[in-house]
């Protein structure tokens, strides 16, 4: 423990480095504070009726009764502050926000009176310099603030950078200043679990301040964050103004240069906070239709890195130069098991209830035409044939779950189901897989298409209709596989809508495809790590 607490210490010291450079908000080493603090009517601005610019870096002070978050937002002009109980050992969590705006002249004499006040106890002190709260969390004692510490760039789409969580802070929102000792032996184990999750691998968060409602903000299903940010959601109306929301799964970006045109590649996993967990012990769907392994992948293809998502003009959402497609993996909505608890490499795949009504398979289904649009493209990879039946178990279930479920649904609106023995066909002389994917994705993409963005006048508009739904038994290495596939294909139309390319197939040899190889070859891996402990 004391290894990491002082690896956050040097964080934080090269963090405080960074931030201080251009906000020089006071250290209180040597504070000389004025006697009154007094604003003027010119100084202090209320909040406007339009969303308050959401912060972009924060500092943390400490008193011996209280926290305080000041941020500052991306054009370091307008400053907030946040002020958080340290005394209250109740169920509550006690945050205010009022909602004024400073200049960094006015955020500095209002430290400085802060400190004055509390002189008897010490003063306010720097405690770190952070780039947002992750939330807050409570065990058998008091609150803890989780804070990110240091982070790095990862991508940039549409202006807007994506970050990735490199450090983070623990703080307890206990009087005094150090962290106390009379924690119990239930509170200290809780803890170390904490301590002991990793939350720098794969998590990704957005700091762009987009003036939008929140529900436009996000999806919180891939929120994984979600339930720290519960107790201050609760308490404040503008608590992602200072709180950041982050996904887990992957993202990848690379530059692609075909005959002196740049295009951006993007590719980005959003994995569900639902009925997540590791193999075997999550497995297929649950009540709410939720499924094991539910993964999201997008592909953006952009022509250019920095450019807003919007045009120049009075038009909105009619830049040309944006293309995406986004696929889905996820486990067979059935309720079915594995029993891992023996020695078995293979354990026996269980069906442990059969629904005549296949209640958990439709409101899955249901859930990804709320997402998507229909029609939805079942690629279904699992073995057909295997003379002790396993995965076939449940490609005869599966099947019977979608024709009972399209009886339901309109003929332009029902579940393709395409079934096909992957991992058969690969052991087939002169079997060709690869072509046979090609097939299948030609026939997805005909028939989900993909996003183009355009005012529909001078450039073309189109939208992604439909997904392509791809599983194995595990969702990883065959379901791998086959996406890139159709990701390959999607590429081809991409760069052909852009005006890049005159036909829509790309070649095998190409260093294009050598680059988005290796990108969801990164992906692949990236999942499994997540879901199996495992690289595929």
């Amino acid at each position: 423990m004391e290894t990491r607490n002082q690896s956050h210490r040097s964080e934080t010291r090269e963090l405080d480095e960074q931030i201080n450079t251009k906000t020089s908000l006071r250290t209180f080493s040597a504070a000389s504070a004025p006697d009154v603090l007094s604003h003027t009517d010119s100084g202090v601005d209320k909040a406007p009726s339009w969303p308050i610019d959401k912060m972009h870096k924060f500092s943390l002070y400490e008193t011996a009764s209280r926290y305080y978050v000041v941020g500052v937002d991306v054009s370091e002009t307008r400053y907030r502050i946040l002020k958080i109980d340290r005394t209250t050992e109740t169920t509550e969590l006690c945050l205010t926000d009022d909602t004024i705006v400073y200049t960094l002249k006015e955020m500095n004499q209002l430290l400085d009176t802060i400190d004055d006040g509390n002189r008897g106890t010490g003063g306010i002190k720097l405690r770190c310099s952070t780039w947002g709260i992750l939330g807050f969390i409570k065990f058998t004692g008091p609150y803890y603030m989780l804070l990110i510490t240091k982070k790095s760039t990862v991508a940039m789409i549409g202006g807007h950078y994506i970050y990735q969580v490199e450090g983070t802070d623990l703080i307890p929102l206990t009087p005094g200043r150090s962290k106390s000792d009379t924690r119990n032996t239930q509170e200290q184990r809780f803890l170390g679990i904490l301590n002991n999750l990793d939350l720098t691998r794969a998590r990704t968060a957005t700091a762009s301040g987009i003036l939008l409602p929140l529900c436009d903000d996000f999806n919180a299903m891939f929120v994984w964050n979600d339930y720290l940010l519960q107790p201050i959601v609760k308490t404040l109306p503008n608590a992602y103004d200072w709180c950041r929301p982050i996904i887990h799964g992957y993202i990848d970006q690379a530059a692609l240069s075909i005959y002196g045109r740049t295009a951006h590649i993007t590719v980005i996993a959003r994995r569900s906070r639902f009925f997540a967990g590791a193999r075997f012990l999550k497995r297929g769907a649950n009540d709410l239709g939720y499924v094991a392994n539910d993964v999201e992948t997008e592909q953006i293809v952009a022509e250019s890195l920095t450019t807003s998502f919007h045009a120049p003009g009075p038009r909105l959402y009619c830049n040309p130069q944006y293309t995406s497609y986004v696929q889905h993996r996820g486990s067979i909505p059935l309720y079915w098991t594995q029993d891992s608890t023996g020695v078995t490499p293979k354990p026996p795949i269980e069906l442990n209830l059969v629904d005549p009504f296949y209640g958990a398979a439709a409101l899955h289904f249901n859930d990804l035409f709320r997402r998507y649009g229909a029609p939805v493209y079942v690629v279904n990879l699992v073995k057909a044939k295997e003379s002790q039946p396993r995965e076939s178990k449940l490609l005869e279930e599966y099947t019977n779950a979608i024709d009972y479920l399209n009886q339901f649904l309109p003929s332009n609106k029902r579940i393709i189901h395409k079934a096909w023995d992957m991992s058969r066909a690969s052991k087939v002389r002169g079997g060709d897989v690869i072509g046979n994917l090609e097939i299948i994705a030609e026939s997805v993409l005909a028939t989900t298409g993909f996003f183009h963005n355009g005012d529909g006048l001078t450039s073309p508009l189109s939208a992604q209709n439909g997904v392509a739904r791809t599983n194995c038994i595990d969702c990883l290495d065959r379901t791998n596989a086959a996406q890139f596939v159709i990701g390959k294909r999607a590429l081809g139309h991409q760069l052909h809508a852009l005006g890049i390319l005159v036909d829509t197939f790309v070649p095998y040899d190409t260093d294009a495809v050598n680059l988005f190889t290796h990108m969801w070859h990164d992906h692949g891996d990236t999942i499994a790590v997540q879901y199996a402990t495992l690289v595929t």
